[in-house]
């Protein structure tokens, strides 16, 4: 008798298990057993496997157990799009998302295809970064839940088929509940998600990627009925009339001002009935002359009521945030042990390098943190910094805080000489320099950490990799008022593509290119479909009507042109809204993302610039703390490790093994837990820019990684993974 998976067991009964399951409101969130069935591992999010098949000695061994192409990204000189998806595994099957955001599931012991579901058969494509799905069960009821451009999906987890009764016809509209007192129309903005939620009993609680200029929708925290996809609570996260942090934010300020949205992810404790998570910036980056105040609830480690959306406690890290330093990641739920007792506890890393510390029923802070004094002066008219910044002290920052003299790259006089010329033209000593036009060369802007997570173990050690790359922020004025964003193609640009590829366009390296000569690249249809669909790190711009889109192209093809709009070309609305005070243009912008890079290429600072970390959170001291990534260049020229940039997460194992990809030099690796020593690596065919996963199948112990690659200008490709020890 040949052998039958487990999975081809589970698709042919619809319910019978070799491992048992419970009904949905207790699915394997807290013990996952052989499987990783939720983003995060758990439903605490700690990227934590107790399997340890896997171990110390045999790492060596590891090899390619199966590849599971999606057929994606195949001209890998092409830039593609990224996977930044770790893959879910349920009763060996394992699910995840492909470049262009299909869902599949394969058997999770051979990788061979079960089914596919892409969404955008019918629907025009929105095409942006997927972090993961989520799975929910009840009896023979199993569902596969995931979003993809405005919509969030509900699918047969047994056959790929989308689930009729829930929402409209499988389906649910982002855009539907946000609000309709606002005094605009939000049906036009972008409202994506690109990190799954978390279910609760029978609520899917759920954040939002939005815009971070002056056309931001509303960054609110919604819970949808699981079983029919009808919203069942709300929380807002920019205050309304009479709620919490009203008085916060200048009156009505939720009228015009969104962001503060949780785009990173959530976690759920169970037990509790509470769900925590991070908010990011409110809008507009960089500028916060239109909303004076600390802005609650930005920048906030929240936690909220799973079962009714209230709010339980919060806890804010940046005040009137200047420097877009949402919360990259979800939290940690992890037990610690302080003044001899066990403490539930919240870990929250941070894109400026600190970790935060909460009680977990109480929002207060496990060691001090204290509010400090901060630079204000300096900043652009019209702006108001806050006078004070939250400063945990321990544990110790596992990031530059800030740029001085000192951190002048020395690895060639060239290098060093334009390093320390724009180091003196600039301002600097301090995090919380308010950006100004002279310029500072600060951190963060892409962490620190960032969105990959981060891993914590039973013994409440915490595993964060993070970024010490440089980044030249400057403001810069805008040269255009409200009433010409509706017919002026400059404007439309700088109010739209500017905070990424900058007023001048000449961009900020391969993750936001130079859109200078344009015209010599992309046809102009290309152009066009970009904007609609969205590439790599970009996302779909379908919230621009075409006539906007159109007097965008004609100033990138023709910059000294009028390009104005047709007016014969704009819809009754459109030609109604030129005379509206929504979206919010602020008086200055920043001058894009621009990493600042030394003439050869290499970050404006000395090394490391990319390192992995391990702090025990019982004592708040550091385990170690190694470079992490390499230049393979540089190290042929006995240049010592120097670590590189690096976006994906780590998974831990019993063992006492933490594997991870995330690196440009396109490495899959695995450290020891107790000593940040390299045990063994993989040079992989694309890099691998997100977090993996581990389970078990019929008694062998995988680990898979998505392989998707196309950042920092390297090949792309469109692959999973997976890796097992030989055959006895």
């Amino acid at each position: 008798m040949t052998k039958v998976s487990n999975a081809l067991i589970f698709l042919l009964s619809g319910s019978l298990y070799f491992t048992s399951c419970k009904p949905s409101n207790e699915y394997r969130n807290d013990v996952i057993e052989n499987d990783w069935p939720v983003y995060g591992g758990n439903s605490s999010g700690n990227r934590y496997s107790p399997l340890t098949q896997i171990d110390k000695k045999n790492v060596k061994q590891l090899q390619v157990a199966w590849t599971y192409n999606t057929g994606e990204n195949a001209d890998s000189t092409q830039r593609g799009r990224e996977i930044q998806c770790q893959p879910i595994i349920v009763n060996s099957i394992m699910y995840g998302t492909t470049p262009e955001l299909k869902v599949f599931a394969v058997d999770a012991e051979n990788g061979k295809e079960i089914w596919k579901f892409d969404p955008f058969v019918a629907d025009e494509p929105q095409y942006h970064s997927n972090r993961g799905v989520m799975y929910w069960e009840d009896g023979d009821d199993k569902r596969i839940l995931f979003t993809a451009g405005s919509y969030l999906y509900a699918l047969n987890a047994i056959d790929g088929k989308l689930i009729g009764t829930f929402g409209t016809k499988g389906k649910v509209e982002l855009h539907g509940g946000l609000g309709t007192n606002l005094g605009h129309d939000l049906k036009d903005l972008m409202v994506i998600s690109t990190s799954p939620g978390v279910i609760f009993k029978d609520l899917l609680i759920l954040g939002s990627r939005v815009s971070e200029f002056g056309d931001a929708a509303p960054g609110h925290v919604r819970a949808f009925d699981v079983r029919t996809g009808k919203m069942r609570w709300i929380f807002h996260t920019v205050p309304q009339p009479g709620e919490y942090g009203y008085d916060t934010w200048p009156k009505d300020a939720y009228k015009h001002i969104g962001g503060a949205n949780n785009w990173s992810g959530l976690v759920v404790d169970n037990k509790r009935g509470a769900v925590y998570f991070g908010t990011g910036s409110p809008s507009v980056d960089f500028y916060g002359g239109g909303r004076h105040g600390i802005n609650l609830f930005s920048d906030c480690i929240m936690a909220l009521n799973a079962e009714t959306g209230k709010r339980i406690w919060h806890f804010q890290t940046i005040h009137h945030d200047l420097w877009d330093r949402d919360l990259p990641n979800p939290p940690n739920l992890i037990t610690v042990t302080h003044d001899g007792k066990k403490i539930d506890a919240v870990a929250q890393a941070t894109k400026d390098g600190v970790v935060y510390v909460l009680d977990r029923d109480t929002g207060k802070p496990l060691f001090p943190v204290e509010e400090r004094k901060v630079p204000t002066e300096g900043a652009v008219p019209g702006e108001e910094p806050s006078p004070t910044q939250p400063y945990p002290v321990k544990p110790e920052p596992f990031a530059r805080q800030f740029y001085s003299e000192a951190d002048v790259p020395d690895m060639s006089k060239e290098a060093h000489d334009f390093a320390l010329k724009r180091f003196k033209e600039t301002r600097s000593g301090n995090k919380f320099m308010p950006p100004s036009k002279e310029g500072t060369l600060t951190f963060f802007i892409g962490g620190g950490a960032e969105w990959g997570g981060s891993a914590a173990d039973p013994e409440g050690v915490i595993y964060i990799n993070s970024n010490e790359i440089p980044w030249d922020l400057r403001m810069t004025d805008i040269e255009t008022k409200n009433k010409e964003i509706a017919s002026n193609g400059k404007a439309l640009y700088v109010t739209t593509c500017a905070v990424c590829h900058g007023p001048d366009r000449k961009g900020g390296g391969s993750e936001f290119p130079s859109l200078v000569d344009i015209g010599k690249r992309l046809k102009e249809k290309e152009i066009f479909t970009i904007l609609k669909t969205g590439r790599g790190r970009m996302p779909s711009f379908q919230s621009i009507p075409d006539y906007k889109r159109q007097a965008i192209i004609n100033f990138l093809l023709n910059p000294e042109g009028k390009n104005q709009i047709d007016p014969h070309n704009m819809s009754k609305e459109a030609k109604a809204a030129k005379g509206s005070n929504f979206p919010y243009v602020p008086p200055y912008i920043n001058n894009g993302q621009i990493q600042f890079r030394t003439p050869d290429g290499y970050p404006g600072i000395k090394p490391p610039w990319g390192t992995l970390n391990a702090i025990n959170l019982n004592t708040g001291e550091f385990v170690w703390r190694v470079p992490f990534g390499e230049y393979p260049e540089l190290k042929k020229n006995g240049i010592p490790t120097t670590g590189t940039e690096n976006h994906g997460g780590p998974v831990v194992t019993a063992s006492g093994l933490l594997f991870i990809g995330a690196t440009r030099d396109e490495k899959f690796r695995a450290f020891d837990t107790k000593t940040g020593k390299i045990l063994w690596e993989y040079q992989l065919p694309v890099g691998a820019f997100a977090t993996p996963a581990s389970y078990m199948v019929n008694n062998k112990q995988y680990i898979v990684v998505a392989a998707g690659g196309t950042k920092y200008g390297l090949k792309s490709g469109g692959s999973y993974i997976a890796f097992a020890l030989p055959k006895e």
